[in-house]
């Protein structure tokens, strides 16, 4: 700008300077630059943008094609409408998820390209999904920090820039060894030993940053780990529970990678989707907080494999620790306190174990025992 100026001064006193020209004094076009938070004036405040209670968000999921994201979209399509949700990805998705709704290529590195996609499609709220999870991101730590860390600066710049209402999850990895474990409080200390972990404290922190520097509606909820019959186990360190329903069933027989007494906290898919919509439906007068622990059960590999075999008694469970995995279960969590989530926005779980073993075995079709005796 400064440049253009000067340009511009110099221009017109040459032209005033030229005698009997009869040239009018040179106007120079100035574009105008709308706002981004990486050209941000240190007193800029910016506020999301209001939507009247008829009118639905536009809502675009990045991610859209890992464990939560496909199941996310079915819910807000049920309560939105069809058209007003967006999956994106930059896998090709199966033809059942390219069929149900509208689908986009999107790198949340390409801060371009996220940004088209925000403007043409009048993008009101943002739910990042896009992560390397904890086992995964250990064994490529440049790219978990490129995906997680890098491509959340793009997501918080653009939801900032077109006041979005973004949704950025966190986990019990973003937890450490001197975290008190049980029950772990929203707040306390934090030292993650995972760059997965790590990059989820980043998040946290930086969304809580833009909201307080540039208004951004930023909300968060720490995921137990997830437990989900339609989709295969993604490489996180809870896994171990999806996996023992696939083995189950296939084999009759599951390899535990983590100590059968290792109590992680854990959630059926269904419940951590409804907490999702829920505290993004929340009034922002009811938040105390940006990031919300949610908690549903908590149990061990030897418990869950009781439960099971309560079900299918010929079950087999054996354990090969993998202590990769073993040490990241030890530095979690072993049981959330969300009671500020239950007494802000009415937080409550539909599920516990029981629930938990039988909504599984009744999605692949298992004739369980308790069926048998009804």
């Amino acid at each position: 700008m400064p440049l253009i100026r000067t340009l511009s001064k110099v221009a017109r006193q040459a032209l005033l300077s030229s005698p009997g020209c009869g040239c009018q004094p040179l106007t120079v076009a100035v574009r105008t630059i709308s706002f981004s938070p990486r050209q941000v004036t240190s007193d800029a405040s910016f506020h999301s943008v209001s939507f009247s209670e008829t009118d639905h968000p536009k809502v675009l999921i990045t991610g859209g094609l890992g464990q939560l994201g496909v199941g996310l979209a079915k819910l807000l399509r049920k309560r939105f409408g069809k058209n007003n949700v967006i999956l994106s990805d930059i896998r090709k998705p199966p033809s059942d998820v390219y069929h149900s709704g509208p689908f986009i290529y999107s790198d949340i590195l390409d801060y371009k390209n996220l940004r088209e996609i925000v403007v043409n499609n009048r993008i009101t709220w943002l739910v990042h999904y896009s992560a390397l999870l904890s086992a995964v991101g250990e064994a490529n730590v440049a790219l978990a920090r490129s995906v997680n860390i890098t491509g959340l600066h793009n997501i918080l710049d653009i939801a900032a820039e077109h006041g979005l209402r973004l949704f950025v999850p966190s986990t019990i990895g973003a937890f450490g060894p001197t975290s008190p474990r049980n029950p772990t409080p929203d707040l306390c200390v934090q030292r993650p030993r995972t760059i997965y972990g790590v990059s989820k404290v980043h998040a946290e922190l930086m969304g809580e940053y833009y909201s307080h520097r540039y208004g951004l509606d930023f909300r968060c909820l720490r995921y137990p780990g997830i437990i989900s019959a339609d989709s295969m186990p993604g490489g996180g360190t809870t896994d171990y529970a999806v996996q023992i329903f696939h083995d189950a069933i296939k084999t009759g027989k599951f390899e535990c990678n983590l100590r059968p007494d290792t109590r992680l906290p854990m959630m059926y898919i269904d419940d951590c989707l409804r907490a999702t919509l829920e505290v993004m439906e929340a009034p922002a007068d009811t938040l105390s907080m940006r990031t919300y622990n949610i908690n549903a059960m908590s149990f061990t590999p030897e418990e869950l494999a009781q439960e099971l075999q309560k079900q299918m008694p010929e079950l087999e469970v054996t354990y090969d620790v993998d202590h990769v995995r073993q040490a990241i279960a030890d530095s979690w969590p072993m049981n959330f306190d969300d009671s500020n989530a239950r007494k802000d926005w009415g937080w409550k779980h539909d599920y516990d174990l029981p629930e938990l073993v039988q909504t599984m075995l009744n999605y692949f079709g298992v004739e369980t025992r308790m069926a048998r005796v009804n």
